[in-house]
């Protein structure tokens, strides 16, 4: 019977959440019920990869060595992603967010711009952060632009400092971005120094507090849906509290945070919802609002 997910696969039911647990004590990673069989699957594959026959074997081989442990982990969370992969909040963000802080910030010196990437996998959101930035901000060269892109993944970081890409990933850039921001490399194209400028790469597990200062925008996309509500309702404050006043959280579709008791204000446009963190002044008149209400 506990071999029911596949036999002759070596692989128990029991193996299997031992790595569950494995995994969830040292990252804060949670494989629910819904992702079983992606779970399973994906853990197959690695002992497939790895010429392990039993699930016994690929447990001494995790608990034994940080680089085993590694590379399960990246099969289970690298997902496959794209340049501008949610064209809706990229139109949000060029045509609300960065007009705002054109304005806020316009007469500040020096003016500063500071995005984070949370859950940046290989790379592709950062970039296309940092091109939208490129192309939409007036004068962006006279802004000092800061992208701090954070990924459990050491592999995937490897991949996104490389900044090489090709095929479908880049199906959303148009010609004039490729021309502008990359460089041919024989069918590979190279993110050009400019971008990659703008973007600091590095190893950050959500799960673990660490300090990266006021933060003017956030996108931390399909991440949260990896914690349980515990840590995800500790992960949302976080982002509350890193964010300036004004700024702004974009979060994957299928993720809401309605019922967290974080004051974002939610704002509808097109198909992105975005939270925004308001400003102290905004927060009294709310107040007030609702003492008069009473």
């Amino acid at each position: 019977m506990s071999e029911r997910h596949g036999a002759g696969h070596g692989l128990t039911d029991h193996e299997l959440s031992e790595i569950r647990m494995l995994i969830e004590e040292r990252t804060g990673i949670h494989f629910d019920e819904s992702r079983e069989r992606f779970f399973s699957t994906r853990v197959r594959e690695h002992m497939h990869a790895r010429g392990h026959a039993r699930g016994c074997e690929l447990l001494r081989a995790i608990r034994k060595t940080n680089v085993e442990y590694e590379s399960l982990l990246e099969r289970l969370l690298t997902q496959e992603t794209s340049f501008f992969r949610y064209p809706a909040v990229y139109e949000a963000f060029e045509k609300r967010v960065l007009p705002e802080l054109h304005v806020a910030k316009f007469w500040k010196n020096p003016r500063t711009i500071r995005v984070w990437s949370a859950g940046c996998s290989t790379g592709e959101e950062p970039y296309s952060i940092a091109i939208t930035i490129a192309d939409s901000l007036s004068f962006a060269d006279a802004w000092n632009v800061e992208i701090l892109a954070t990924d459990i993944g050491r592999l995937a970081l490897k991949h996104a400092e490389a900044g090489v890409y090709s095929g479908r990933s880049l199906a959303s850039v148009s010609a004039k971005q490729l021309a502008a921001h990359f460089t041919n490399l024989n069918g590979k194209y190279q993110v050009k120094p400019r971008l990659r400028k703008m973007i600091s790469f590095a190893p950050m597990n959500l799960a673990s507090p660490v300090y990266v200062g006021r933060m003017d925008l956030i996108f931390c996309m399909n991440v949260l849906i990896y914690f349980s509500e515990e840590r995800r309702r500790a992960l949302v404050q976080r982002f509350y509290d890193a964010l300036e006043p004004g700024g702004y959280l974009f979060l994957g579709h299928s993720e809401s945070i309605s019922k967290m008791p974080v004051k974002f204000q939610a704002i509808v446009l097109g198909d992105c919802i975005m939270y925004r963190k308001p400003t102290e002044q905004e927060k009294q008149k709310a107040e007030l609002v609702t003492e008069g209400r009473a």
